[in-house]
């Protein structure tokens, strides 16, 4: 480029004019061949623009051929031209003879050119010059090579012979060699060639030299040239260069054609240098030249990627009126573009006049749009959008994957995100650390920390990369857990990415108040403070609530200096009332008081609070309370340092309040009744109590909590005597109150008595009890065994119109079960169905429960499918239910297939399952296959006790095989545990029962020694000595229960089943 600076860029363009100047043909179309064979005819400049126009007669009218071989290559014309029609299609372009007199015909076949474009020797020449590029540059001299050439080329043909060279060596030599030639001329078209080989090779300086030389020659570059030499320079990215020579070409008012600005904006757009493409495409319009289809789409991609929506819009609508169907490309770009833009409605217009247009979206179209719909909340038209994607055959990427599980998430579909996720781990297509970190946020959603931490760590086995997003989704899995020490190491390697995001440090802060550690929740505010880390509104609050419990004055007071350079943040209301509040300026902001300013004026005071040994602090304290804002602030306070259980902060703030004579709310001194109880401190709770009793607005608040005390500290007997005292005044309590209080009562089963009375007393003053307090008293009835009462109450409920609940309902199934009335429970059931209330869980397992107690197994296991088809996933207690029922009446193969469809669906069995499985198979006599269910759960670590062992025990003797009930035993030991009291009676029952004396007694010599006093083991033994003749030892036995009080059974008897045999 250095090199045309002085000789193009800046020179005028008719400086250095040619000798002649002449117009220039337009090049010539390019000549269309038969694809079966070559064309063995020369061929004209293409089609004329009619083809049904008839041709007008000449003038002069030539004479007609008289040549008979012109006569037959005529006829082989027409044959020609009609095959090309044929193999080419409707659209073919068929060229027509060039018209020739008899000589140029005759000095045409004497060329013998056999169907080539080119003479004999002009095809000679091309070849002899590529020979040439076997050889390495300076093995040859052009002129020795093409010493038999010497004057037997015309200047066109040397141009020919240029223009078939295939390396830009040859073309250098070769030109050189021409430029000797007496028939040569200097023409721009000559140096375009050249200029042309040059520019497809990356040769630039070499370029830039030949156009040098082609202005030296005195030649004027016309518009062919120029664009060579803008396309070579676009080609090789030379940008700056080719920019600087497209502005000396419109200066010399040459104007390139659309296909070379279609090159130089699409080199520019590949680069990014979306401004560049702005720039050529306003001076190419200004210009007057036709953008055609492929301009539009390049320039619009460029307007969307540097921003320039309205101009992007703008040409968008000038390429439609112009009668251009816009690349789906295009519309990608331009939905994307309004998505993000927040322009909805344009998006989905884009996206509407696509489908109109029959354009297939692709994955980049439906990822945008599904993006949209998200940030919108629109899910319903997300779902339809996969359902058009499958219509069109639109096959999801990763990137589509992890917004359907965004998306699936925000649904609550939590199953449904996991099949996705795992669908793309099969797929081979998870790979992008978006998808891992939207999965884990996904499984964070949902309290599930430890999924989410298994997919951070399946993403670092897979050797994805961690970004800083990464970190900030882990450090959030590890706040959420609970987890400090793998916190910190999280917090440590996002700060190593930059300076931690505010949310991060809020998490990290409050995970220390959490945990209770406010030494280490004062170093890091120290930390991060160091670190500059920008404080937003709620983390400056999270900071001062540390200093103020910690009464760190100062520390509160360098904060606030620090963030008050920022003006912004001085803005923000809790600042400015805090900053007020500490200088004890009760201005204006104390007139009404909003959420941040209510917890501005609790920081201060709990700031005071903490600081109240200092003079100065506990003179700001006073003054504050004496504000009727700090006054009612401070009534808050004590209700909430009562619920944290700090008695020392809320007992002086309550009584420095009493003391400045400040109005205590019930509900302050209702919660301090509250304190007083959870401390056991009863006495201090009636001294409040003493002080409010009819003085207090709010009865109930102080009357409730005053039974909340005694209940407290364990004396429901004298809370039930303060209720029946209070109601003999005439007090009447609330549903809550009668709802604590019957249920304190009915707890350890001690007053029921007392709590039927509550309840009546209730019922006869006719109080108002919401559904709350029926379920509880209900429940308590049940529990009682006062099921009779337990009904009346819930007809009385029916009757007084108050709807019951799901907890009423599954609570009567439970009553009605209890009484052995089945069809009550059915019929409470089937209510529950038609009033609309949504079943849940337990209610289906509670009916479940109690058709396997009656027997009724069909009735169960139906209820049982019927709940897994309203989507109610059972829990690992409804298979446990379920299993109970099938084992109940010995159906071990539905009990082994249920065990199967519980693992199926990720539930996993514990030891209950495992029991009622066993007992299935122990009904059945399939000892073996009760044994292996033993070994089974041994192997996957499930917690065996000696019931699983009794089952199989207890089998074994009532069938008489002692001896494997033996074996059985002794695997009881071998596996770490020790044989109950149950274990060691089943054994004993098995030798009384078939006889076996001396086995028996050894046994129980052996194993049952250290037993305690139990009648069964003692009555056997007695038994077995009796039988041996031991009379003795029998007779020491019975002493021993005598003294014991242990009464002999007498219904004990050796060989019982042998008898029966």
């Amino acid at each position: 480029m250095e090199s045309l600076k002085s000789s193009f860029l800046y020179s005028s363009p008719f400086i250095n004019p040619p000798p002649k100047t002449r117009k220039l043909k337009k090049p010539l179309p390019p000549t269309i061949l038969c694809c079966l064979k070559p064309d063995p005819w020369t061929l004209s400049s293409g089609n004329p623009k009619n083809l049904d126009k008839p041709k007008p007669k000449s003038k002069n009218q030539k004479n007609p051929l008289s040549d008979d071989n012109a006569r037959r290559i005529i006829k082989a014309k027409a044959q020609y031209l009609s095959v090309l029609r044929r193999n080419q299609g409707s659209r073919a372009q068929t060229p027509k003879w060039i018209k020739r007199t008899p000589e140029q015909m005759v000095q045409y076949l004497e060329d013998d050119r056999n169907g080539h474009l080119y003479g004999r020797h002009v095809v000679a020449a091309v070849k002899r010059v590529r020979s040439t590029s076997a050889l390495r540059d300076g093995e040859y001299d052009m002129r020795e090579v093409m010493s038999s050439f010497v004057a037997k080329l015309t200047f066109r043909e040397m141009c020919v012979v240029l223009k078939e060279q295939k390396s830009w060596r040859q073309v250098r030599d070769f030109f050189a060699w021409m430029k000797l030639q007496l028939s040569y001329r200097p023409s721009v078209i000559v140096y375009t060639i050249v200029l042309r080989a040059y520019g497809q090779a990356g040769k630039i300086k070499l370029g830039e030299d030949t156009f040098l030389e082609m202005l030296e020659a005195g030649c004027e570059p016309d518009e062919v040239a120029c664009g060579t030499m803008l396309c070579s320079y676009a080609r090789w990215g030379r940008h700056k260069a080719m920019l600087s020579f497209y502005s000396a070409v419109l200066e010399r008012g040459i104007m390139p054609s659309a296909a070379v600005f279609n090159f130089m904006l699409s080199s520019l757009q590949k680069r990014a240098l979306h401004s560049d493409v702005v720039y050529v495409w306003r001076t190419m319009l200004d210009r007057g030249v036709a953008p055609n289809h492929f301009t539009y789409t390049v320039v619009i991609s460029s307007l969307v990627k540097g921003g320039m929506a309205d101009e992007a819009l703008k040409t968008f609508n000038e390429m439609i009126s112009a009668g251009f169907v816009p690349e789906e490309s295009t519309y990608s770009l331009l939905i994307n573009m309004s998505s993000k833009n927040g322009d909805v409605n344009k998006a989905l217009n884009f996206y509407e006049d696509m489908k109109f247009l029959g354009i297939v979206p692709s994955n980049f179209t439906c990822a945008s749009l599904l993006a949209l719909y998200y940030r919108t909340a629109d899910y319903s038209k997300a779902c339809s959008l996969f359902t058009e994607m499958e219509r069109y055959g639109v096959i999801a990427d990763e990137v589509i994957y992890g917004l359907m599980i965004r998306i699936y998430g925000k649904l609550g579909l939590y199953e449904d995100a996991q099949k996705t996720f795992l669908e793309i781990e099969r797929s081979g297509k998870l790979s992008d650390e978006k998808t891992y970190t939207t999965m884990a946020q996904v499984h964070l959603s949902f309290r599930n920390f430890e999924k989410a931490l298994d997919v951070m760590e399946k993403m670092k086995s897979n050797n994805v990369s961690y970004t800083r997003f990464s970190y900030i989704v882990l450090l959030k899995c590890y706040i959420v857990k609970g987890d400090l020490a793998s916190a910190e190491v999280a917090f440590e390697a996002l700060s190593g990415t930059g300076i931690p995001d505010v949310l991060s440090c809020k998490d990290m802060l409050n995970l220390y108040i959490r945990l209770g550690l406010s030494e280490r929740a004062k170093t890091f505010i120290a930390q991060i403070r160091k670190d500059r880390i920008e404080f937003d509104e709620e983390l400056f609050m999270t900071a001062v609530k540390v200093y103020c419990k910690g009464g760190m004055v100062r520390e509160v007071e360098q904060l606030i200096e620090e963030l008050s350079a920022s003006e912004t943040f001085l803005s923000v209301p809790f600042v400015q009332i805090f900053f007020m509040a500490m200088n004890g300026q009760y201005g204006k902001w104390f007139e009404p008081l909003d959420p941040s300013g209510y917890v501005a004026v609790e920081m201060m005071l709990t700031l005071f609070l903490a600081t109240r040994n200092e003079k100065k602090m506990k003179e700001k304290l006073v003054i504050l309370l004496k504000t009727k804002n700090g006054e009612s602030v401070a009534n808050k306070m004590i209700s909430k340092f009562s619920k944290e259980g700090d008695v020392l902060t809320a007992e002086y703030l309550y009584e420095l309040m009493i003391e400045l004579g400040c109005g205590i709310e019930d509900a302050a001194k209702a919660s301090m009744i509250s304190l007083y109880g959870k401390q056991k401190k009863l006495k201090q709770a009636r001294k409040v109590f003493a002080d409010v009793e009819g003085s207090a607005t709010n009865e109930n608040v102080i009357y409730s909590s005053m039974i909340d005390a005694y209940i407290a500290c364990g004396r429901e007997e004298d809370a039930y005597l303060f209720y029946k005292e209070q109601t003999m005044k005439g007090h009447k309590f609330g549903p809550v109150s009668i709802s604590v209080l019957v249920k304190a009562l009915t707890s350890y089963g001690k007053y029921c008595k007392e709590a039927a009375e509550v309840i009546h007393n209730s019922f006869s003053e006719n109080l108002e009890l919401d559904t709350v307090a029926y379920n509880t008293c209900i429940k308590a009835m049940l529990e009682a065994g006062k099921l009779r009462f337990a009904v009346s109450i819930y007809e009385r409920m029916l009757s007084l119109n108050i709807s019951p609940s799901i907890q009423t309902y599954n609570t009567m199934i439970s009553v009605y079960g209890r009484g052995r009335n089945l069809d009550k429970a059915v019929e409470i059931f089937n209510m529950a169905q038609r009033t609309g209330v949504a079943l849940d869980e337990k209610t289906y397992t509670n009916m479940i429960c109690h058709y396997g107690k009656a027997g009724n197994v069909h009735e169960a296991s139906a209820l049982f499918s019927k709940m897994q088809e309203e989507g109610i996933k059972p829990g690992q207690m409804s298979y446990n239910i379920m299993m109970n029922v099938y084992a109940g009446s010995g159906l071990h193969h539905e009990a082994e297939q249920l065990l199967l469809s519980m693992r199926k669906n990720g539930c996993s069995p514990d030891s209950r399952t495992y029991l009622a499985v066993i007992r299935a198979c122990t009904e059945k006599s399939r000892y073996s296959e009760a044994e292996e269910k033993i070994t089974l759960m041994h192997k996957e670590g499930i917690s065996l006790s000696c019931a699983h062992f009794n089952l199989l025990i207890s089998a074994f003797a009532k069938a008489g095989l002692i001896g494997e009930a033996d074996r059985i035993y002794r695997k009881i030991i071998s596996t770490g545990l020790r044989p109950d009291v149950e274990s060691k009676r089943i054994m004993l029952r098995g030798y009384l029962d078939f006889g076996h004396v001396e086995e028996g007694t050894r046994f129980f010599e052996r194993e049952c020694s250290t037993v305690g006093p139990d009648r069964f083991i003692l009555s056997a033994a007695v038994c077995f000595y009796r039988s041996t003749g031991d009379e003795l030892e029998a007779d020491e036995i019975l002493n021993s229960m005598k003294k014991l009080g242990v009464a002999f059974l007498n219904n004990v008897e050796v060989g019982s089943k042998i008898k029966i045999t």
